[in-house]
């Protein structure tokens, strides 16, 4: 990860992104610097969509990289900046004490657009919370951590976007349900009873889907199953890529290459493709025997998407929740309290052996019909 630093010309303290603005503050003398926006061709060239296929041969050499000093956490795999002269502190996606005896460097491509924050830190604690206080058969510690003015950490997480035009030949079959009567002897009576059958004919088609900012995670220090809960995000709001926006954040380098995060899209695609075979065969069933898809206009970009993020450790192991830096949607994973499971497992067959001793009562004393 790298933090990037801004000096105050008055006082020479940090200078600090403010979410929701586009300044920079000084947390001790309060002077603000402006965060230039950039004129409309640095914008487009930000947001630009990056050819795929021969990005993937000169990418090494065409791209923007920059170094930083690391160290791969044990436990949850995420890359955490040592900046100079710090010897130990923890990893911000689980809590893990980390050290700097077997820091490293890294060098990655820079980013092409980011979101910054909106949401501060105090709002990413109200919205985590509320959260925290839904859920349901949680220890009692984690309450009390919902409720205690614990930090969280921002972070930019890497991510891929990508584009592309398919189409896709299938062929499978599609079934129409109808209705047969017919007569059955049941307790000695003649009754006719309706069933609902199949008729099965074969199809074939073909169909197209034009794929806009596929996400794909880049980081490894986040279960995807957490960001990807986070979705929606407004991409409308990335900005061309400017340090200022990280100055008092953390920005996570990806992990995740670009060859394997677009394996990651097509499998997304994928899914969405099957979806649109089904609805194009229509009928109340579908089978899909093969299809063949035809890709084509790939491109891609690099950004960087706002986390809010905090660890929670109970009996030694780490618990993390996440908060949309730009929604505030809260994902997360949670422990659980055994004794309160237990408790409500207990109460559950107390009252199912009340309700049942209520029925045998009932019907000895003639109140209840056996």
């Amino acid at each position: 990860m790298s933090d990037h630093r801004f000096p105050c010309e008055s006082c020479g303290a940090q200078l600090l992104f403010t979410p929701g603005q586009t300044t920079l503050t000084c947390p001790y003398c309060g002077q603000e610097q402006t965060i230039p926006e950039g004129d409309a061709a640095e914008r487009r060239n930000a947001l630009r969509e990056i050819d795929f296929v021969s990005t993937l041969a000169r990418m090494e050499e065409a791209a923007d990289h920059e170094e930083t000093r690391i160290l791969a956490c044990p436990n949850c795999g995420a890359q955490t900046e040592f900046p100079e002269g710090v010897q130990a502190t923890t990893c911000p996606f689980c809590a893990t004490p980390l050290v700097a005896a077997h820091a490293g460097t890294h060098r990655h491509i820079r980013p092409a657009a980011i979101i910054p924050f909106v949401l501060d830190e105090a709002q990413a604690l109200r919205a985590m919370r509320e959260w925290l206080g839904q859920l349901w058969f949680a220890p009692g510690g984690l309450k009390d951590y919902a409720r205690a003015e614990r930090r969280m950490t921002g972070i930019y997480v890497p991510y891929w976007t990508f584009d592309a035009a398919t189409e896709t030949a299938y062929r499978g079959q599609r079934g129409d349900n109808y209705t047969v009567s017919r007569m059955v002897i049941r307790n000695g009576k003649p009754t006719t009873v309706t069933e609902i059958r199949i008729r099965w004919r074969a199809v074939r088609g073909r169909v197209a889907r034009a794929f806009d900012d596929v996400l794909v995670l880049a980081s490894q220090g986040l279960p995807r199953a957490h960001t990807d809960a986070l979705e929606p995000w407004d991409l409308t709001a990335l900005r061309p890529y400017r340090p200022d926006y990280l100055s008092g954040f953390l920005a996570e380098g990806y992990q995740l290459g670009l060859r394997e995060g677009f394996v990651i899209a097509r499998e997304k695609m994928d899914r969405v493709i099957e979806q649109d075979i089904r609805h194009d065969i229509g009928g109340d069933h579908q089978r899909i025997t093969e299809k063949a898809t035809e890709i084509r206009d790939v491109t891609f970009k690099h950004v960087l998407l706002p986390v809010w993020m905090a660890a929670y450790r109970y009996r030694n192991r780490s618990f993390r929740f996440v908060v949309n830096g730009q929604t505030g949607k809260v994902q997360g994973e949670r422990p659980w309290s055994g004794w309160k499971i237990a408790l409500a497992i207990l109460a559950a067959l107390l009252l199912a052996g009340l309700a049942g001793w209520g029925y045998q009562w009932g019907v000895e004393n003639g109140y209840i019909s056996p």
